[in-house]
């Protein structure tokens, strides 16, 4: 159900697909994230802005449902079994992967967890809304009992940018030290993502490959191989550049790379250059340390799939490799960085972020980097000209 507001900051109550959703807007931007997993389902520019109403997260092309209702004796004929299901049946956008990346064992699905822990499948509660002169802040939260954890988001828009400033914080409910994975699962899609029309960007350095294919055999790239970004080793010989979207029809792919260890402040972006969009994050190197780059581009066959979806994600992560957590937790460091986190007995820990929007203007040519810095974003191109996005929350934000 569409929402019309002509109040300069608000946040309020909507359907979106079906789906009990909460919208924040500026007039310029707008912010929608569900209830039921806590996904951000869109953020775009509003209609009439003058810019493009285009939001670049991904939407899967089938039906999704609440995932925290997701019954496998009902519902795995329509998204799969609960190992991956209950996480398909509700996912979109931009969701939060807690306490742990990638797919459980086979004890912890016989337990009822799915996909990427218990945060993008469960039922998120709204904590506050503070509407202020300025700023429109949502806080929302859940309480995760298998981890013993409780998570806290806060989402911000400030009068006249287009940026969202999020501040996340996990609490270790326990009395004992937690280790665990915290990924934001960002992931984009058609119109935004083209085969024609986009590209991504990050500063990153090195990378593995999955080291265990693609679903269904059809894997673009080797297994288990090294490369330097963008250039990574193709599974039918040569390389191939990952900067690239949707590279070939048939075949997917799963790959980790390491943000620059020089840098402090390190980011995600994606262009689409016929819309004229750019699209970001930016965030601290030491939150997240490692990018992870995957793509279905029409491969899987199995339901809810069916061999039509396209999706990039881009994730920025504690964890490069999205697998069960004994395999992950064995492999320790990779590139001589840790590949997991932790809080302390009793303890929290505490990430700030933004995600931004950005008109490119004809002229621009490619984005050779992205730095933040004076109150601002500033998105530097090939050819020395640069695109500035006022931020004035960026203190606490990246």
């Amino acid at each position: 159900m569409p929402l019309k507001s002509k109040r300069p900051l608000f946040c309020t109550k909507m359907t979106w697909r079906e789906r009990s959703a909460l919208c924040l807007g500026n007039q310029l931007v707008r912010l929608v994230a569900l209830t039921g997993g806590g996904h951000v389902a869109e953020f775009r520019f509003e209609t009439g802005s003058g810019l493009p109403a285009l939001s670049p997260l991904w939407t899967p092309p089938w039906r999704t449902i609440e995932p925290y209702l997701y019954r496998e004796e009902t519902h795995a004929s329509c998204y799969g079994t609960i190992t991956e299901g209950k996480l398909l049946s509700g996912i979109v956008g931009h969701n939060i992967c807690l306490d742990y990346f990638g797919s459980p064992s086979p004890e912890e699905a016989a337990a009822g967890l799915s996909q990427h822990g218990e945060a993008p499948s469960s039922k998120w509660r709204k904590t506050k809304i503070e509407t202020e002169e300025n700023k429109v802040l949502l806080g929302m939260g859940v309480r995760l009992p298998m981890a013993g954890l409780s998570f806290e988001r806060e989402i911000t828009l400030r009068a006249g940018e287009s940026v969202a400033y999020f501040q996340e914080t996990v609490r270790n409910d326990r009395s004992y030290d937690h280790f665990f994975q915290w990924t934001q699962h960002v992931t984009l899609g058609p119109p935004f993502a083209h085969e024609k029309e986009s590209y991504v960007v990050l500063p990153a350095t090195k990378g593995l490959t999955f080291p265990h294919g693609y679903d269904e055999g059809k894997a673009l790239l080797q297994s288990g191989k090294e490369f330097r970004w963008p250039q990574a080793p193709a599974a039918s010989g040569g390389k191939v550049d990952l900067s690239r979207t949707f590279i070939k029809r048939g075949l997917g792919f799963v790959a980790a790379v390491l943000f620059d260890p020089d840098r402090d402040n390190v980011f995600i972006a994606a262009v689409n250059r016929q819309r004229q969009l750019l699209f970001g994050y930016c965030f601290r190197r030491q939150d997240f340390p490692w990018a992870c780059v995957w793509e279905e581009n029409r491969a899987i066959s199995a339901r809810p799939w069916n061999g039509q979806t396209q999706a990039r994600g881009l994730e920025f992560t504690t964890n490069p490799i999205p697998v069960p957590r004994r395999e992950s937790f064995a492999l320790g460091k990779l590139f001589g960085t840790p590949t997991l986190s932790y809080i302390p007995a009793g303890g929290q820990k505490t990430v700030r972020y933004a995600a931004f929007l950005a008109p490119i203007p004809p002229d621009f040519d490619e984005v050779r980097d992205i730095q933040v810095g004076g109150a601002a974003i500033h998105v530097m191109g090939t050819k020395g000209k640069t695109v500035v996005v006022p931020a004035t929350g960026l203190d606490g934000a990246a």
